[in-house]
């Protein structure tokens, strides 16, 4: 009987220790696939990670401006900031959205509307993280051009008549000239396709822009080295859209165009921010 049971108790222990190897076992190899899985997945990511969208905002707005195409791209996934222009002149704001172009990293793609197409044009030159550049009823000034040389290059801009100056002196003794768009003008100057309300509160959350900055002439051009896509607005009271055409053409840039106000951003989001995934698929692998 003694032995019987030792033997059973040997082979239920034999049994035992193999059950416990199997589990083992399984568990080991279930672990080396999940590892495995979760590597190829964070490489599979990491291959198609999606580049960050830098987001420049011109005359009379503010990173506001971008709310709908932002909302778009980052449920598209992909990373997103708005950086704020200081408006004072090209060379000086340039210098501070480079500043943001340096702090992050991987391939951008960088975005200007209006007066921020001349500051991305400078800001981007030899940046090779820059992959495209996407100008939204924006200025694409050639060295030695200005924002206001260009918008008088063909007729139609009926922005000098809705500007509401104001001058003040600062430290050293100088003035500056800071230019609003008159708030009663704003909506049919500046948005004319954007719900009165909305339009209301854009015109008075306004930023101005130093006159001084419009006079500046560029001094680098991005767009010659680097990709570039352009909505050119039809209905634009600001930028008119021979000046767009013009600029689009000399950039080779790839266009849409769209029967919108100078503010597509804001009437057009879903067609922005498709553009700008346009240019960004086509340069990021």
């Amino acid at each position: 009987m003694s032995i019987k049971g030792g033997r059973k108790g040997l082979a239920m222990g034999a049994v035992a220790t193999a059950a416990a190897g199997a589990a083992l076992g399984a568990f080991a190899l279930s672990g080396t696939a999940s590892g495995a899985t979760e590597t190829a997945e964070a490489a599979q990511a990491g291959k198609h990670a999606k580049p960050t969208i830098v987001l420049e905002h011109g005359a009379f707005a503010d990173g506001s401006s971008w709310n709908g195409v932002i909302s778009r791209l980052k449920a598209d996934g992909y990373p997103v900031v708005a950086a704020a222009n200081p408006l004072r002149g090209p060379a000086s704001d340039a210098a501070a959205l480079r500043s943001v172009l340096d702090h992050v990293k991987g391939p951008k793609i960088v975005v200007g509307h209006s007066y921020g197409g001349n500051v991305i044009s400078e800001a981007a030159t030899n940046d090779p993280d820059v992959k495209a550049l996407v100008y939204v009823a924006a200025f694409l000034p050639a060295p030695g051009e200005s924002a206001l040389e260009l918008t008088n290059k063909y007729p139609g801009s009926t922005l000098p008549g809705t500007l509401d100056p104001v001058t003040y002196k600062q430290t050293d003794g100088s003035t500056v000239t800071d230019l609003y768009i008159q708030q009663d003008k704003f909506r049919h100057q500046f948005a004319a396709d954007v719900p009165p309300k909305q339009a209301a509160l854009m015109a008075a959350e306004q930023r101005p822009i130093a006159q001084s900055a419009l006079e500046e002439k560029a001094t680098t051009a991005a767009w010659k080295t680097i990709p570039s896509w352009d909505i050119i607005t039809t209905e634009d009271l600001n930028i008119p859209p021979a000046v767009q055409r013009f600029m689009a053409k000399r950039a080779h840039a790839h266009t849409t165009e769209v029967a919108a106000s100078h503010s597509v951003a804001v009437s057009h989001p879903r067609l922005v921010a498709d553009v700008i995934e346009r240019a960004a698929r086509a340069t990021v692998r």
